[in-house]
């Protein structure tokens, strides 16, 4: 019988674990011929969720709990709980009923006609068109830039076989843009489109900061165009203030007399430059930080506490 590894990420989501572990299992209840275990990994909530799912991994067995002793974001969390899993196959998903466990048979019917990735992508979602269209935007302008080709719409729900796993374990990477890696690793994959419904109870933890942290990292991650943009704009802003300093010197040869240059050029031409130059600057600043923080090589979280993992005897 081959195990297949839930694993669900989480953070003062009281409300919905509850949810989210009846519909996984009633998923499971329509595949007997699959064992499976649940692996939640809470980043330190400060309301009930982990009292909850204590009290579901009290009366099965299948479900584990990870407790990071602080918050270690939604970038590492997911990433170690992937790398705990025991599955021949693990599927990833949010704990917000976002990503609706019901495409799981679906994600195992295309894995076992031999896909190794299996992407849920979403096209359209039942969030405002404003945000739709900030997403779209990003997706279309990250894949354009980018070094390999990312999957659009695609934001890490998904099923991912045991060798994908464990060539994720093998890069090592401390901070890691998962979408990026899936399409670095370069196994061919299948797409399943769904529409994210709304959240219907708690408050999304995204917010700006983690947004940009999240778009900044992907586009440093796999993309050098950004600072070679930089250096490029340097040589083209330098030629064009040579050709900006040999007209006025043209001008001001003919019409001696006539000609006056004024402070207001020079005033423009002046914050012109310096912002262009911090602008590049803090592009550089985000790709030197990216050094920084792979270098540094911290582990991906610290754990308090695991419950129902089996020893290493077991």
């Amino acid at each position: 019988m081959k195990l297949i590894s839930v694993v669900t990420g989480c953070f003062n989501e009281e409300e919905n674990v509850d949810e989210l572990y009846e519909r996984i299992r009633a998923q499971f209840e329509r595949l007997p011929e699959y064992d499976y275990e649940h692996i939640f990994i809470d980043n330190a909530s400060s309301d009930a969720t982990v009292a909850r799912i204590k009290a579901l991994a009290a009366h099965d067995k299948r479900v584990r709990l990870i407790v990071n002793t602080r918050n270690f974001g939604h970038i590492r969390s997911p990433i170690h709980a992937l790398l705990q899993a025991r599955g021949d196959a693990v599927i990833a998903m949010a704990s917000d009923l976002q990503e609706p466990p019901e495409l799981i048979p679906d994600f195992i019917a295309r894995w076992e006609q031999g896909y190794r990735v299996v992407a849920a992508v979403k096209p359209s979602s039942a969030h405002t068109t404003a945000m739709t269209f900030i997403r779209h935007s990003f997706y279309a302008t990250i894949g354009r830039i980018s070094d390999t080709r990312l999957i659009p719409n695609y934001t890490g729900f998904g099923l991912y076989d045991r060798k994908v796993v464990e060539i994720i374990r093998q890069m090592d990477d401390p901070y890691p843009y998962f979408r990026g890696l899936i399409a670095d690793i370069g196994f061919e994959h299948a797409e399943i489109p769904f529409v994210q419904p709304r959240r219907i109870r708690g408050i999304s933890k995204n917010n700006f900061y983690t947004l940009y942290d999240i778009a900044i990292l992907g586009i440093t991650s796999h993309s050098k165009v950004p600072i070679r943009l930089a250096t490029m704009a340097g040589f083209a802003l330098s030629a064009l203030s040579l050709l900006v300093a040999i007209a006025y010197l043209i001008y001001k040869l003919v019409s001696w007399e006539q000609f006056s240059l004024g402070i207001a050029p020079v005033l423009i031409g002046f914050f012109f430059f310096a912002s262009v130059q911090l602008f590049f600057i803090g592009i550089l600043g985000e790709y030197i930080a990216a050094i920084h923080t792979q270098v540094l090589k911290r582990p991906l979280v610290v754990e308090k506490e695991r419950i129902n993992f089996p020893t290493a005897d077991e």
